[in-house]
């Protein structure tokens, strides 16, 4: 106890000589058991400055003088983070800040929470912007340090594929697409909602039988065995979805409505083709008034055609959208116009594209233009005047088989045909590249021998193709193809970092790249050892970047780090966004993706994700942000003219996400910010905080800042707040569809200037961008911290920032670019290394 009472005297009194105008406050909360005297002695010294009476501090104390880092903590931590207060469980006073090594998961929180501005809280004393770099770069510094020495690059576990793993692991596999969503449900998401963590990834009995199910029907189709009885599959158009226009590249110009399906037909034969189409809630087909031209196209190519409408051999009542009977030929007219509209279609197997579509007419609607109806006015409304809509196709069969086709799936899968009489030798090489590209692996004898019996057990029941289709259900069902396990070797003691073999890091580094198993050249590359060659990976990795199918990397590692996925779930209020339809949704969705993929493939610098100033939009998203003399459905590159959008924060996807279906969130919004942008997420709310009020205490309308300021009113509420909300505040010029506007809900002009709690103003997307350009490299490590974790298929440890920042300062000469960032992730400790098991 004397012992430490000295300790604490001596830091009290080495702080006067350095602090100068910050002793009285040290004095004053000097650790408990100081001597009041030495609290006078302190203040003395104090008002002395530098007097005699400093310079005579005993020898054992200026021995003891503290490191500036100590002093920073000192100055500004240790008011609240003191072993008697031990503020969020934590204690600095006792913590050696020259060996940060010893405590890195206390100090890398510490150096993340300063980074972000989250500490000191707002109120208290906070050093300026120099120091706290200083402070941060000197203890990242240490703590990269002891990470080089000791390295620790964690331990993946077991690795589930996911859905779309899975899917595109069949694609290049069996040369199949199938739709993961109808075979297998969805996957769970971590906190960052990548689902791809295998940490998320468990399997149940449940999920088991699903898989069992789904090898059972991709080795059907692969083989080309017809199923026992005809298949349905039903494609539904969404009813929002405005029928207007051409709505794809797939279907012909000059046409209207409908949808594009890719579908693939087991074997060869026929099929039956139904339409149905869009119906009132008093199931009457709309816009019956005037002939309709259908026509229904395979392979672009017209199979079938059928007009709709203007066939009724009495007039229609003068309304017939609620639940009263009108006269029974008009009613069954109505009815079942669209009863007809189904025939026979002879399809060879394989993918096929099926386009049902109208041809379009060249019209202006007169009258009074109508807004766009949603909810119950759209259900009721029967249109009979306007243009009737595709609402599903139904294709079933096959309802006569033909074979099982000449079908790329075959090729692919048999590559020899087996001799009379002795086909083991044929099933062998067969078995033997199937696993080996399902496994990622070369194969063993016990894995052909495993294959073989499958085989011979599916041959004394059938044909051929059907012991391999049965060997093949073995091949899908089996954990070296839905795991990735990485085994560790046997000489190793536990907890010792090594690095995995290269057939380990082939299968690392296709799944972060494409999602899928690695094809040959990767897996050829890996098996010779080459691929632990440094210069030998980076050209694999910059081959794999220009493949098309790192378009996976867009589609999945940025749909999840952006929330994008989330756009499927968002309803904006049809009273107050009447405008908004499926149509607006899938071009938010479609213009982040393809802005996301132009920034890969021109290996631009992940800073331009916050400055460029061109994005994609078509004829529908256009309008959405005021771009004229932008016509039809094809997306194209566009560059704004102004600075009121640019850049991702300025897209309508990311800031619909961020918005309640009846409003604008700064918080939301902020929060978004925060976590995805900046690396530094909030801490979760307390229990039980009261909603926003809608009105003053006078029963004035409020704006959403108005509430907001009411709300940082509680203390409690405010030191989190005033992180995030001025981020959100800055972006309120757009709706809640993230759509321009200058007034709020309250009618109010917008005021979208914002300050921080160390004094930093800023105003509009366009000073917040300035802001983030300030913390470039901060906002580069999210990214880098996010990429890393997608890559890994885990959660990112305290242990993995000096890998994050060592990326970060290893792709600063070149400007930040993509292929730098990740050839850093390929590069780094936790991607090529793992540790045994403790």
């Amino acid at each position: 106890m004397a012992s430490r009472r000295v300790a604490g005297t001596a830091a009290v009194l080495t702080g006067v000589a350095v602090f100068g105008t910050a002793v009285w406050i040290r004095a004053a909360r000097a650790p408990r058991g100081v001597p009041t005297a030495v609290r006078a002695q302190s203040a003395v010294l104090f008002f002395a400055q530098g007097s005699a009476a400093a310079k005579q501090t005993t020898s054992a104390a200026v021995a003891a003088s503290p490191s500036p880092a100590r002093q920073f903590l000192d100055q500004y931590c240790v008011t609240c983070h003191s072993e008697r207060l031990r503020t969020g469980g934590l204690g600095l006073e006792s913590l050696d800040v020259n060996r940060a090594g010893a405590n890195a998961e206390i100090w890398e929180n510490a150096a993340r929470k300063l980074r972000g501005g989250q500490m000191p809280p707002a109120g208290l004393p906070r050093p300026d912007a120099q120091r706290v770099d200083t402070f941060v770069s000197t203890l990242e510094a240490a703590l990269d340090r002891a990470a080089a020495a000791a390295p620790n690059p964690g331990r993946p576990v077991a690795h589930r594929l996911n859905r779309t793993e899975y899917a595109n692991a069949v694609r290049d596999l069996l040369a199949l697409d199938i739709d993961g969503r109808s075979l297998l449900p969805a996957d769970d998401t971590d906190q960052h909602g990548f689902d791809n963590n295998g940490d998320v990834l468990s399997i149940s009995p449940a999920l088991l039988e699903r898989y069992l199910s789904a090898a059972r029907k991709i080795s059907r189709l692969a083989i080309g065995r017809p199923p026992s009885t005809p298949s349905i599959d039903t494609y539904t158009v969404p009813k929002l979805l405005t029928q207007d226009g051409r709505l794809s590249e797939q279907l012909p110009f000059g046409s209207r409505g409908g949808t594009a399906i890719q579908h693939t037909f087991p074997v060869d034969g026929e099929y039956l083709i139904k339409v149905r189409l869009q119906k009132t809630l008093y199931n009457a087909v709309r816009g019956l008034a005037e002939p309709h031209d259908l026509e229904i196209r395979l392979d672009r190519e017209r199979v079938a055609q059928f007009t709709v409408g203007g066939a009724s051999v009495v007039p229609p009542p003068a309304s017939y959208a609620g639940t009263l009977s009108w006269n029974p030929e008009w009613e069954t007219y109505s009815h079942q116009a669209d009863n007809g509209l189904e025939f026979r279609i002879a399809a060879k197997a394989g993918t096929h594209m099926l386009g049902v579509t109208f041809v379009k007419k060249f019209w202006e609607p007169e009258d009074v233009l109508q807004p766009a109806r949603t909810g119950w006015a759209f259900e009721t409304d029967e249109m009979f005047d306007g243009a009737p809509g595709v609402e599903t196709v139904t294709i079933e069969g096959p309802v006569a088989v033909g074979g099982p086709g000449d079908t790329e799936s075959r090729r692919k899968i048999l590559v020899c045909q087996p001799k009379t009489g002795d086909e083991e030798p044929c099933a062998r090489k067969i078995l033997a590249a199937l696993a080996r590209r399902a496994y990622r692996r070369p194969v063993t004898e016990d894995d052909l021998q495993t294959l073989l019996g499958f085989f011979r057990s599916g041959r004394r029941s059938g044909t051929f193709d059907a012991g391999i289709e049965t060997a093949l259900q073995r091949v899908l069902i089996g954990p070296d193809f839905l795991f990735r396990v990485e085994t560790d070797p046997a000489h190793l003691p536990a907890g010792t970092p090594y690095r995995v073999s290269d057939v380990e890091l082939a299968s690392r580094l296709s799944f972060f790249l494409w999602s899928t198993i690695p094809d040959e050249e990767l897996l050829d590359v890996a098996v010779r050892g080459k691929l632990k060659d440094r210069a030998v990976l980076e050209q694999q990795v910059r081959r794999m970047l220009r493949d098309s199918r790192s378009k996976a990397l867009v589609e999945n590692f940025s749909s999840q780090w952006l929330q994008l996925r989330d756009l499927r779930n968002v309803k904006p209020d049809p009273d107050l966004f009447p405008d908004f339809d499926e149509n607006l949704r899938d071009g938010l969705r479609q213009e982040t993706e393809l802005f996301l993929d132009s920034q890969l493939r021109e290996n631009r610098s992940i800073v331009d994700l916050l400055t460029a100033n061109y994005t994609f939009v078509n004829e529908r998203l256009a309008r959405h942000y005021g771009i004229p003399d932008i016509y039809g459905d094809r997306f194209r590159r566009v560059t704004f003219a102004d600075d009121r959008r640019g850049g991702l924060l300025g897209q309508a996807s990311l800031l619909t996400v961020t918005s309640y279906p009846n409003r604008t969130s700064p918080v939301l919004r902020g929060k978004w910010l925060l976590e995805n942008i900046l690396g530094t997420p909030p801490p979760p709310p307390p229990p039980d905080v009261p909603a926003l009020r809608d009105k003053g205490t006078n029963g004035e309308r409020q704006s959403v800042r108005e509430r907001l300021q009411e709300h940082r009113k509680n203390p409690t509420c405010a030191s989190c707040h005033a992180q995030m909300d001025p981020l959100g505040f800055a972006l309120e010029h757009f709706d809640a569809t993230g759509k321009w506007r200058t007034t709020d809900e309250a009618h109010s002009p917008i005021d979208a200037s914002a300050s921080l709690p160390g004094g930093t103003s800023f105003e509009g997307l366009t000073g917040l961008r300035s802001l983030l350009l300030t913390r470039r490299e901060q906002f580069v490590g999210t990214v880098a911290d996010r990429l890393l974790s997608f890559a890994l298929g885990r959660g990112i440890e305290y242990y993995d920032r000096p890998a994050v920042r060592k990326i970060v300062r290893t792709a600063a000469p070149d400007g930040f670019r993509w292929s730098s960032i990740i050839l850093g992730i390929v590069q780094s400790v936790p991607f090529q290394m793992r540790r045994t098991e403790s």
